[in-house]
């Protein structure tokens, strides 16, 4: 398989880290660049690992996700033609990346985004599409 990029999570973005910044934010329109500015932080995948990847249904954008085990320890690559859906996958990764198939398994969605009130300001389709990702991650 190929190897993936140097990336910034577990390290530079953490989930943690990811509230933080989201609790510093005054409005949705703060929110919205943080999430755009996080998902630049994403790196590109190169076309031979998006030929490899895990198709992700029930999104409208196109998403790309790869992962590789590692003892018993799950790495991720993803990328995506929408800006705020590269946000929302960093957002995503950060909270996965280096775990195990249990911890993957038991995180919290949900508890995650409403700390962040994120959901409640996207489109249900973008909804829909997060929550195709995380469900995609989940069956690994």
């Amino acid at each position: 398989m190929t190897s993936f990029s140097a990336h910034p999570f577990g390290t530079e973005i953490t989930s943690d880290n990811i509230l933080e910044q989201m609790g510093n934010c005054r409005s949705w329109e703060d929110k919205y660049r943080l999430v755009i500015q996080l998902g630049k932080k994403l790196p590109a995948m190169s076309d031979e690992l998006k030929a490899q990847s895990i198709p992700v249904t029930g999104c409208e954008s196109k998403v790309w996700l790869s992962m590789q085990e590692k003892e018993h320890r799950f790495y991720f690559s993803a990328d995506s033609d929408a800006r705020i859906v590269k946000g929302l996958l960093t957002i995503i990764l950060a909270a996965v990346e280096g775990r195990s198939r249990e911890e993957i398994q038991s995180f919290h969605f949900d508890e995650y985004f409403k700390s962040m009130d994120l959901m409640n300001h996207l489109s249900e389709s973008r909804s829909n599409g997060i929550y195709s990702i995380i469900e995609q991650l989940r069956t690994i």
